[in-house]
């Protein structure tokens, strides 16, 4: 039962990638949304989607390549443009894309993270792709040319750590990556890259921002979303191994997420505000959209609601729960993840849908959906949709995590940052 509710998860959320892609461009859509645009994230999820896909005999290797390559020559073409406007600039791209036009919307900013996200796609086809005929051997070489492209070292904009991103009507954005966050991932690509390689002291600014907290009494690396403590673990594996900091705190990264998902879970099972619907096998409070349609907030009986929010433990909380984070947890703590995915896939069947589980529910927001109790989401993110695939593949098999092993970049960016590998 195990393995079919499995692939069932995984097989619908790997569909989502082959049914929002725009074949011309290789551009993903960011979710289902009207006239939603391509987030370059899911576009970066989206190249070990397909060779997962290959893997379970769901795509033929070479449809895979021809999706892969489109992604990269769309990319390729746009290095160093000399309009800032269109689709990136030193290396890096814009989070939004229009689907069809490839060109940058909503005056969205150059996002460092983003970026990362995909870039690591690309070098993990690289790693995937090692046959000798034109098409692997072209992704090889687009891959690295691509990621040796990325200036990092302009992204710190002469800080101490990277920035978060850049506009062209305004410069970099008055933030940099600090506090333990999901820039892990971007650290070990910058410290890693070949051409403009982050100095090792950025690495050290950033972690000598975290805090070391104890919730329930279980001491962690604190980061209040749960997506934060699973984004950088789905492309490297960090068991078994430290850096410094984890070090001092006689831990490692991995199991650091381990004692989050328990602190996650703790949280819902005590629930402090109240919401309905929260326990030991409903949890998984994280970024996601909400229950309503604007920023918010919106108090209504008493309790504040959000739309699009970064919800994490302590706080924000408003009752809005992301079930997608529970499978995505399932490297890390598989014997609390299981059983709260068979209670949600119970509980709320409606939930699972044609690209497997949707987005977020909030049961204490006062509104009915289809005649239930509660605020149901009824859309599909590229965001979690990759996460759910790449982290499945990683619980059943190491797959993705033994793969980026093969990438000198990436033990070069670990080595640099001070692990012990």
């Amino acid at each position: 039962m195990q393995r079919k509710l499995l692939d069932d998860l995984q097989k619908g959320s790997f569909n989502y990638f082959i049914d929002q892609a725009n074949p011309q461009n290789g551009l993903v859509a960011d979710s289902l949304g009207e006239n939603s645009p391509s987030s370059i994230a899911a576009i970066g999820f989206s190249l070990p989607v397909y060779f997962i896909g290959v893997e379970h005999g769901w795509l033929r290797r070479k449809e895979a390549v021809e999706r892969t390559l489109t992604v990269l020559r769309f990319f390729s073409n746009y290095v160093n443009t000399p309009d800032a406007n269109q689709v990136g600039h030193q290396g890096f791209y814009y989070h939004f894309l229009d689907m069809k036009t490839g060109e940058r919307v909503w005056g969205c900013e150059l996002s460092t993270i983003d970026t990362a996200i995909l870039i690591s796609g690309m070098l993990a086809a690289q790693a995937y792709y090692q046959q000798e005929d034109a098409g692997e051997h072209e992704i090889r070489r687009l891959a690295d040319k691509l990621y040796r492209e990325v200036n990092w070292q302009w992204a710190l904009n002469e800080g101490a750590t990277v920035t978060h991103g850049w506009k062209p009507e305004s410069g970099f954005l008055p933030y940099s990556w600090q506090g333990y966050d999901e820039a892990m991932l971007l650290y070990v690509l910058g410290l890693g890259s070949p051409t403009y390689p982050l100095p090792s002291s950025s690495y050290q600014a950033w972690t000598s921002t975290f805090r070391w907290e104890t919730f329930y009494d279980i001491p962690f690396l604190f980061a209040g979303p749960l997506f934060i403590h699973q984004f950088s673990h789905i492309w490297i594996d960090f068991r078994g191994i430290r850096d410094r900091y984890m070090s001092e705190h006689n831990s490692d990264y991995f199991e650091n997420s381990r004692r989050a998902t328990y602190i996650n879970r703790q949280y819902a099972i005590l629930n402090p505000q109240g919401f309905s619907g929260y326990g030991q096998d409903t949890w998984g409070i994280s970024a996601s959209e909400g229950p309503i349609s604007v920023p918010g907030p919106i108090e209504i009986e008493g309790n504040r609601f959000y739309g699009y929010l970064a919800r994490g433990v302590p706080g924000p909380d408003d009752g809005t729960l992301s079930p997608w984070t529970v499978i995505t947890s399932l490297p890390f703590a598989p014997e609390i993840a299981l059983p709260a995915i068979e209670n949600y896939l119970k509980q709320y069947s409606h939930l699972h849908g044609k690209y497997g589980m949707m987005c977020s529910l909030n049961l204490t927001y006062p509104t009915k959906t289809d005649g239930l109790e509660g605020w149901y989401s009824d859309n599909y993110s590229g965001l979690n949709e990759g996460p759910v695939v790449l982290m499945i593949e990683n619980f059943r098999n190491g797959f993705l995590w033994e793969l980026m092993k093969r990438l000198p970049y990436i033990s070069t960016g670990l080595k640099r940052a001070g692990f012990s590998l």
